[in-house]
């Protein structure tokens, strides 16, 4: 088929030419490659194309409908590769973006909101999911990844975005009606309310930021959720202790709707990451989203930002 559509590539260019050399110059080919390409053209079809004399090319009437077809061909050809540069160069076109319900509602969203108001030539879909996305099977543009390590994989592009805590939270009515938390121990006289979509969500490993002690914990639950806004409603009306990430609690932090509870006691930290594929030519579009989140996710309050390290 490739070689089809090149000799008819060439075909039209020697009608335009009006000559087999003028042809071969302006493709770059030798004059007998041009006139092979057109012989293969006239055996495939079982017609003749051109009239050759020795003074001019003439086309033949089944040549003269086919080289309506072949411009026909060449002008989509063209539109098509000005659509590829638009995709690859400006800020058109679908965008995919999957992440988690909460902080695709608490982040995600504020981060790109103007952006996507300046361009309204994108179309972006939100994909928002607890469970693991292949960005190839469900064609992602940038997945927005919460992990304890980052991505490892030959495929995939890693920005880290943020280093988030995991942090213990409750109402202060609870807090104001149940028995004292000093040390992580005190924490099996509570009611623990767990994020079950966390793995090992029932193990803690908690290390003290001062001193560093280590202690190791498995708690018991009577409630627990899949969802991290259930969790905390759960917690707002007083019904235990949850363990949240940090981004997911900043509002409530500052509202005083939730208090951390043993605040100077450490859990295990995450890093929040924008994933892509990797390719030599990552579309404008994935760029400037890029530019948007580590934007947004630079200037967070609380001084929990990601920062290399040097």
């Amino acid at each position: 088929m490739l070689d089809q559509l090149r000799a008819m590539g060439v075909f039209a260019c020697v009608v335009e030419k009006s000559s087999f050399s003028g042809a071969a110059r302006d493709l770059g080919i030798t004059t007998s490659a041009v006139s092979q390409q057109i012989r293969s053209l006239e055996q495939e079809m079982e017609v003749t194309l051109l009239h050759r004399s020795t003074r001019k090319l003439s086309l033949t009437e089944a040549g003269q409908a086919f080289f309506h077809s072949c411009q026909e061909m060449l002008a989509a050809a063209e539109r098509g590769k000005i659509r590829i540069n638009e995709l690859r160069d400006d800020l058109v076109g679908d965008l995919r973006i999957a992440t988690t319900p909460e902080i695709g509602a608490t982040h995600v969203v504020p981060a790109l909101s103007h952006w996507m108001s300046a361009h309204r030539g994108l179309m972006v879909h939100f994909e928002a999911d607890n469970q693991y996305i292949d960005l190839i099977e469900e064609r992602i543009d940038i997945a927005i990844r919460m992990s304890s390590k980052m991505e490892d994989a030959n495929n995939l592009s890693c920005t880290p975005l943020a280093r988030v805590d995991q942090i213990l939270v409750a109402s202060p009515s609870y807090l104001n009606q149940t028995v004292p938390i000093s040390r992580p121990e005190d924490l099996q006289n509570h009611d623990l309310i767990p994020v079950n979509i966390m793995k090992n969500y029932q193990h803690f490993s908690f290390q003290h930021s001062a001193t560093g002690e280590v202690v190791n914990l498995e708690m018991k639950h009577r409630l627990q959720t899949n969802n991290v806004f259930v969790a905390k409603s759960l917690c707002q009306h007083g019904h235990g202790i949850a363990r949240i990430l940090y981004l997911d609690v900043q509002k409530e932090l500052m509202n005083g709707t939730l208090v951390e509870v043993l605040p100077e006691w450490k859990l295990p930290t995450f890093t929040l990451s924008a994933v892509t594929l990797k390719r030599e030519q990552q579309p404008m579009k994935i760029h400037r989203c890029l530019d948007a989140l580590k934007q947004y996710f630079s200037q967070l309050p609380g001084g929990r930002i990601f920062q290399e390290a040097s």
